[in-house]
């Protein structure tokens, strides 16, 4: 899954420990979504990361999760 948005994008600051606990530079919010979502995407064998839109603004988030079968 991809999300793609074209706000300002990530700060260089945060980017590298974005999905760390507390990783925040605003003055609202615990900095604790990120860090949640990864340990839930995890959890069911899936990965995400976050990268800045090289040409544009914005910043692009991408989780994958395994395909799981059930029954016949």
């Amino acid at each position: 899954m991809t999300i793609k948005d074209t706000g300002k994008g990530i700060d260089s600051e945060i980017l590298p420990r974005l999905f760390t606990k507390f990783a925040t530079n605003r003055y609202s919010g615990t900095g604790l979504g990120l860090y949640i979502t990864k340990a839930i995407i995890e959890a069911h064998g899936g990965r995400i990361w976050a990268e800045n839109n090289q040409n544009e603004r914005g910043a692009t988030f991408r989780f994958t999760l395994p395909l799981v079968r059930t029954g016949n």
